[in-house]
């Protein structure tokens, strides 16, 4: 079983205006309600691709109430905490380019935090995998993550996968992740590094997350692919395939859902890092969660 723990999901209004104007009144081309967050995404993906996911989190309000009701669309299984507040609402604006505007998100107590990690712990086996990803409201530290891996820790045989930015990832490094996938921006910022680094320049970074704990590191690129840095002491660069960009919003989140699918499907982490590459690159392509034949066919053009 694999579940996902996404402390901030939330509603994405998708607009599309021609020559967004600042200080102006705009109007809308076209619009859309999608459910988001991080972890939200991976659950869609890996539950489009057939694997068996669980979605785990915090909902709030009429917003989190259909989050639940459009996952219900989807089949997606989930059982989230309830907390007081609402769940929030971002704006995804396509105009010349792209803005997010991001919602924060209710407040989440500590005892709420207890209770997610009691219902984890009364549920995970041996062979099991948690993936906790995204940002977490204000009221939340930014030691949340590393504080649910110590929680469970003692369970033997559960991998985890952190996929988050600043100290909610640096600080579960101590407790070996399986994988973590930071962008490259997020790679630079941990490091006070510039972004205009090769490949190899990548991968050495990545190799420092390594020694501080993380077992198999990815690196996304963007359109430019994926660099990882596994267990095997393999360093690897996979390109991505060029497309028309339609959406760019959680196309890291199905990177992060196809690797994990291909890998416990194959062992293989090269074949795992192609897979992820075209989830990325097939989610891009298209405005919502990429079908397994979209990733397919993404992929075999990247062979």
């Amino acid at each position: 079983m694999i579940y996902t723990v996404t402390f901030n999901p939330s509603l994405d209004f998708y607009v599309k205006v021609n020559n967004l104007k600042l200080g102006a009144v705009n109007r809308t081309n076209s619009e859309r309600l999608a459910v988001g967050g991080k972890g939200v995404n991976v659950a869609l993906e890996l539950n489009e691709l057939g694997d068996d996911v669980l979605a785990l989190g915090f909902i709030a309000g009429f917003t989190g109430r259909e989050i639940c009701n459009e996952m219900d669309k989807t089949g997606l299984r989930h059982d989230f905490i309830a907390v007081e507040g609402r769940s929030r609402i971002s704006v995804k604006i396509k105009s010349m380019t792209e803005t997010d505007i991001n919602g924060a998100g209710p407040e989440i107590s500590t005892a709420k935090v207890r209770l997610l990690i009691e219902k984890l712990k009364g549920s995970l086996k041996a062979g099991d995998m948690v993936i906790i990803c995204g940002s977490v409201p204000p009221s939340v530290p930014d030691t949340v993550y590393a504080d649910i891996i110590d929680g469970l820790r003692d369970i033997n045989g559960v991998e985890f996968v952190v996929d988050a930015y600043g100290r909610l990832l640096t600080e579960t490094l101590r407790y070996k992740p399986f994988l973590i996938k930071p962008n490259l921006y997020e790679l630079c910022e941990i490091f006070s590094a510039p972004t205009n680094l090769d490949t190899k320049q990548i991968a050495a970074y990545a190799r420092k997350l390594q020694e501080r704990g993380a077992r198999n590191v990815i690196v996304s690129l963007g359109s430019e692919g994926a660099v990882m840095v596994s267990e095997t002491n393999q360093n690897m660069y996979v390109r991505a395939a060029k497309g028309q960009l339609v959406n760019s919003v959680g196309a890291g989140d199905c990177m992060v859902a196809g690797f994990i699918h291909e890998y416990l499907n194959t062992g293989n982490y090269f074949k795992a890092l192609n897979f992820a590459t075209a989830a990325g690159s097939a989610c891009a392509f298209t405005e919502s969660i990429a079908t397994k034949e979209q990733i397919d066919y993404v992929e075999s053009l990247m062979l």
